[in-house]
Parts: structure tokens; sequence; C-alpha cells
């Protein structure tokens, strides 16, 4: 047998997804190499062992090695939200930052089609895309006003940096359905789950996404996703649950950002948890040899833990030992970034427009204000018909500019990570404001360790709200 050491690829041009998945898992009983193995199965092999093994058996962790990308074309922004919420996987999606829509790239919810609400809904969605298109034209020069001339840049150069200010603005208009495309790569594991959450979705669209996922995918993994279908038990769930909550006495509360839950001598159980994993001790003893420290030995490996570390270095694990939990308040257009911190635990609450929308103050300058608000009060007349029916079909009409609450806890690594990316100049106004109202309320607690976070600019969370909006949840 030759010991010599090899690294190589299995390539997908050479074999199936599965095939792949099932070599990696005969390892486990056969001293053959893996391109070995491969060789020497077929299809129909691979379809035998993954029926009994992963399957009949349950070994699922096997699946992860059979890896898929699907390519979802012209689906609706509130379907996409289902699509990704999916921890162990990877999406890039048509951005509304720097892409201006069609005027006609909207889907229209198989639920309404012949019904009463055909109409109103089309119409809005015309005159949504209208304003759309109206509102880019009016923010070109206010976006050429506000975009400074670099030296040596071309005038194509800057047109086009004075053209996507302009779209990072305009979208605040665009409505969920707006139609976007997603790319999806996920292992056939995490595939499965996504595609009995998609048929279990309240919505035709998603379900019949889901449909579609699971029928490409089987072209290529025959076992491993055949037995995904809806989740039984779900709907039930979701109707009791809303039946109590519909019984719950609503509190108006415009606190935005509220940190509800953090972990007392947090940054202690990081620092105890770094000295286990450098030394010899119980975890009980290092906790209290770091509680008996005084601040600035603590300060001081706090400050070895970041020294030295690169832009593109993420902090040690240990990080993660102390988690908090947010409430928050944001527009629907920063939430669709937030979404994509899939490493945070988040609940995001059924988007509708009662809680008020965001006028950029952009808007206001480009002299188009009134017609946006009123353009926001249509989008809530028409949510609030079609709701009254179905309100998650209703959320289709809903623009980026409205807010939504969403719930979600994170440990200090992954906090770190979102706070450092979305508080960078590039990043939207939108979720700089609620990147750094994260901070400033981690900060209270785990001061330390926040003051370690790489950040770019000295913004806060008012400055942004009165430098880039005219209101922050006005209701229509």
């Amino acid at each position: 047998m030759d010991l010599s050491r090899r690294v190589y690829r299995l390539s997908p041009k050479q074999f199936g997804a599965e095939t792949i998945a099932v070599a990696f898992a005969k390892t486990s009983r056969s001293p053959e190499p893996f391109d070995v193995i491969a060789n020497e199965l077929n299809d129909d092999e691979s379809r035998q062992f993954s029926e009994k093994w992963i399957v009949g058996y349950g070994h699922s962790s096997v699946a992860e090695h059979a890896v898929l990308h699907l390519a979802l074309e012209n689906v609706s922004r509130l379907a996409i939200e289902t699509v990704e919420a999916n921890r162990l996987a990877s999406y890039t999606e048509k951005s509304t930052r720097y892409q201006e829509w069609d005027p006609n790239a909207f889907v229209v919810p198989p639920e309404i089609v012949g019904t009463e609400f055909e109409k109103p809904y089309r119409d809005y969605m015309r005159a949504n895309f209208d304003f759309y298109a109206k509102a880019l034209e009016a923010l070109r020069p206010w976006g050429e006003a506000n975009t400074p001339r670099k030296e040596t840049e071309s005038d194509r150069a800057w047109a086009n940096r004075a053209r996507v200010k302009a779209v990072d603005v305009a979208r605040f208009v665009l409505p969920m359905a707006a139609m976007a495309n997603v790319g999806v790569t996920m292992n056939a594991r995490t595939l499965e789950y996504a595609i009995k959450k998609m048929l279990s979705s309240e919505l035709e669209e998603v379900r019949q996404i889901g449909a579609e996922v699971k029928r490409v995918s089987t072209e290529e993994l025959p076992t491993l996703v055949k037995y995904a279908d809806e989740i039984e038990h779900l709907p039930a769930l979701r109707t009791h649950c809303r039946a109590i909550a519909d019984r719950i006495d609503t509190i108006p509360n415009r606190d935005w950002c509220q940190m509800h839950h953090f972990e007392a001598h947090g940054e202690e159980r990081i620092l105890a948890a770094v000295l286990y994993r450098f030394g010899n001790d119980s975890y009980q003893v290092c906790l209290d040899q770091v509680m008996n420290m005084s601040g600035a030995e603590k300060q001081a490996i706090v400050d070895a833990l970041f020294e030295g570390m690169s832009p593109f270095d993420v902090p040690i694990r240990e990080l993660e030992y102390a988690n908090l939990s947010f409430d928050l308040i944001m527009d629907q257009g920063g939430y669709f970034e937030f979404k994509r911190h899939r490493m945070m635990s988040q609940t995001p609450q059924d988007l509708s427009t009662r809680l008020g929308y965001s006028v950029p103050l952009a808007i206001t300058e480009a002299g188009i204000e009134e017609e946006y608000r009123a353009i926001m009060k249509q989008a809530s007349e028409v949510y609030e018909l079609i709701a009254a029916w179905n309100p998650q079909v209703a959320a289709y009409v809903v623009p980026n500019a409205y807010n939504r609450r969403v719930l979600c806890q994170a440990n200090l690594r992954s906090l770190s990570h979102f706070i450092s990316l979305r508080t960078a100049g590039n990043a939207h106004f939108s979720i700089r404001r609620v990147a750094r109202g994260m901070l400033e309320k981690a900060s209270e607690h785990y001061l330390m360790i926040c003051g370690k976070i790489r950040l770019k600019n000295n913004e806060t969370s008012e400055g942004l709200s009165k430098d880039y909006f005219t209101a922050l949840a006005d209701q229509p």
C-alpha cells in the first residue's frame, strides 16, 4: 500500500455529487483510496448505498459531501427570504443597491389571480414602479451633487458612482414582489431541509419553487432529496401560536434597538476560556483566576487577543462564550442585508405596513417627498385590503421603506464580524445605523472587547439617523 501523502480533487466533472458523497462515506470501512472507491461506483450502486445508509440508517452527515449549485431566477424578494433561511449554505442575490429594476419585473402571487384583489394589486405595482423610475431620475442630480470627483477619475467612473448613490436611495420604494435572481450553494443535507421548508410555506410561489428545486436537485441527487416533503406539523403550530399571539394587547414601543439579554461576566468567561485553551487547569479554576484579576490585567489579555491581527483575520473562537439578544426595528431594505448574517439566530415577524416607514433625507432633498409619502400610503391601503383576507400574501405589496421587527441572538465573535462589516462607509446607511445601535448597546456591558472591534469611522446611530433620514417610523 502506498503510504505517501496525497491531496487531490474528486471532480464533479468526472463523478456525480451523490457518488462523491458515497465515496467519502465508504472510507470509514474501506482501506482503498478515495479515487479508487469512486471509480468502482456507478449511479445504481451509489443510489443503493444512499438509500440504505443515509436514508435508512440516518447517517445524514454523509449527505453533506454532496454539493449543488442552484440558480433561481425571477423569483420574488419575498420568496427569497424563505430560500435563504438556511444557515449552512451560500447565497448571492441581485442587489437593489446597484441594479435598476425593470418596471414589469414583479411577481403576481398565484393566490390573488382571478380574485377581487388582483386589480388593486396590479394597479399598485404599476404605480410603484412608475414612481421608482421617477425617483431614480429625480435622485440622479442629487447623487451627482453629493459625489465629489476623485483626482484623475474618469467621467464614466464618477457618473457611475453618482448613479449608485441614486439607486441606493430609490431602493426604499421597491416592493417585496420585485423579481430577483439568487445563486445558491448547498450540501444535500441542508438542501433536503430547505426543500421541506419551501414546501411548507404559506405562499404558493414558495411551494412551487420548492417543488422545482426538488425536481432539479433529484436529477443530480436521485436519493438524497427525494423524501423531502412538507413538514406536516407546521400548519397546526402556526395556527395555535398565532391565536395566542393575537390575544396579546399591543403596546406601542418606538425603542428601535433594545438589548434584552446579556451574560453576566461575559468578558471574564471569554478570558477564562482563552486561559483554558492554552493552559492545563479546569474551566472553573481559570474563571476564578480571571475574576480575581484587576481591570488592567484583564485588559492586557484582551489586548493580546487582538494584537497583530490583519484586517482579514477573525478573532479566536473563544469570543463565542458570551451571548447577547436584541429586539430590533429596521426598514425592510436593511433587514434584507441583516438576514445574511446567518451565524446569528434570527426571528423576524411577518412583514406589514403597521410599524411605519422611513423617509430618506435624499428623497426630501430631491423634491419628491410628497409623492414618496403618497406611494407609501397607497402601499398601506392595498396591504390592509389584502391582509384582511391573507396577511402573508399582502406582504408582497410592502416596500423596502417599511419597518420590520426582528429578534436576534449573537455571540461576541459573530457580532464583531457583523459590526465591523456593516459599519464601514460603503455599507448602506440603513444597516450602518443598525450595526452602530447594536454596538452602542453591547459596549455598555462588554466594553473591553467591543472596544477592539475594527471600525473605520466614528459614526453613531443618532448621527446616522439625523444625517440620512427625514423620518424613521412615519405612519401612512
